[in-house]
């Protein structure tokens, strides 16, 4: 076992987007390394995104101006719309990431801002069948924590914006 003086620093990618510390690794070096997770295992995560570290000022800044409390109000609220929505349809279903492909076209209607805005994405990201599927479950949600009854053209690019991986990485 190596000594905290001894252990190597975390390459080839561990410093990638941190821009605290300089990554030296080239983008072949950081693709080999993200290719051990494949892209059909990728597809089958709703949400990934890069979470760089947070500096000191930020963690000692004051709260933000949504306490715990509130979330947690709106979270359980969301999930109440949920299990109404399902309850009412008779679905076995009790949340948005178990709907199956009937009940994501049922309860995922779009406009035609939110298709025009989910189609770009899926063609310039080269994105699957199943990342389409993980997009619309995620925004439904999105839309069930804002309260809103309708998925809205926001709540696309936010479920979209969720697919970092697919868009660093893989596109």
């Amino acid at each position: 076992m190596f000594g905290a003086s001894q252990r190597e620093e975390p390459q080839p990618c561990g410093f990638h987007n941190d821009y605290r510390r300089e990554c030296h690794c080239t983008p072949q070096m950081i693709q080999r390394y993200l290719s051990r997770i494949s892209g059909p295992l990728l597809d089958r995560i709703d949400i990934h995104i890069d979470v760089p570290a947070v500096n000191y000022k930020e963690l000692r800044a004051k709260a933000s101006p949504e306490g715990s409390a509130e979330i947690r109000e709106r979270v359980v609220r969301a999930r109440e719309v949920q299990l109404n929505r399902f309850a009412a349809a008779g679905e076995r279903s009790y949340c948005n990431s178990q709907m199956t492909s009937r009940q994501i076209r049922t309860y995922c209607e779009l406009s035609t801002e939110c298709e025009t805005r989910l189609e770009k994405a899926m063609t310039q990201q080269g994105l699957s069948a199943r990342a389409h599927d993980r997009i619309l479950k995620v925004a439904r949600t999105v839309a069930d924590l804002d309260g809103t009854p309708m998925i809205e053209p926001k709540h696309i690019a936010e479920a979209i914006q969720y697919r970092t991986l697919d868009r660093t990485y893989w596109a």
